[in-house]
């Protein structure tokens, strides 16, 4: 057997797929999308990292408004049911704890859980944030300065801190994937 590590544009399509199928949130598509893009990367296997970031959020931002509301509605809540509950995806449940919203005190928890109620039924999708490096206090003061905003300017936020999020993801990639 080889030592050869193969690299992001060797592979085939259903191992370049599940490498990246979850670094948008349930969101298979993208990397599907990019997969069909995987020839324009290869002039840029040098820089390939941001490469694939900048593609991969160029299909987002390219997706119409219907998709990317699924997008964001793939999120999970903060401190919500499905991390209560033990379903987020791996990536979500380091991230959370990373934050330490697996820790969080019954009265914590609660507000937590209003905060999302409240913003969730304000603007139709969960509160997004990158939270790695993100103190609770810091993910509560995002929710409390992000309540108030507009549906619009809340949208593009929320996609924002979603292509960070990915950004994230990316660089937690084996490094031999990039070449």
């Amino acid at each position: 057997m080889s030592n050869h590590k193969t690299s992001l544009l060797e592979l085939d399509k259903d191992s370049f797929i599940n490498h990246l199928k979850d670094i948008y949130e349930h969101s298979k598509w993208v990397a599907v999308a990019l997969y069909e893009q995987r020839d324009a990367l290869k002039a840029h296997s040098e820089e390939l990292q941001y490469s694939v970031a900048q593609a991969m959020q160029d299909i987002v931002e390219h997706a119409d408004h219907s998709t990317q509301l699924a997008l964001l509605r793939a999120h999970p809540d903060l401190a919500g049911k499905a991390a209560l509950a033990g379903e987020l995806t791996d990536a979500s449940s380091n991230e959370q704890a990373g934050a330490g919203l697996d820790t969080l005190s019954p009265m914590e928890l609660e507000y937590f859980l209003a905060l999302n109620t409240g913003y969730r039924d304000k603007f139709g999708f969960p509160f997004i944030m990158a939270v790695r490096g993100a103190t609770k206090d810091q993910i509560i003061e995002g929710f409390e300065a992000r309540l108030p905003s507009t549906q619009e300017k809340e949208f593009r936020h929320a996609l924002n801190e979603v292509h960070k999020i990915a950004g994230f993801r990316l660089q937690d990639l084996p490094e031999e994937l990039w070449g």
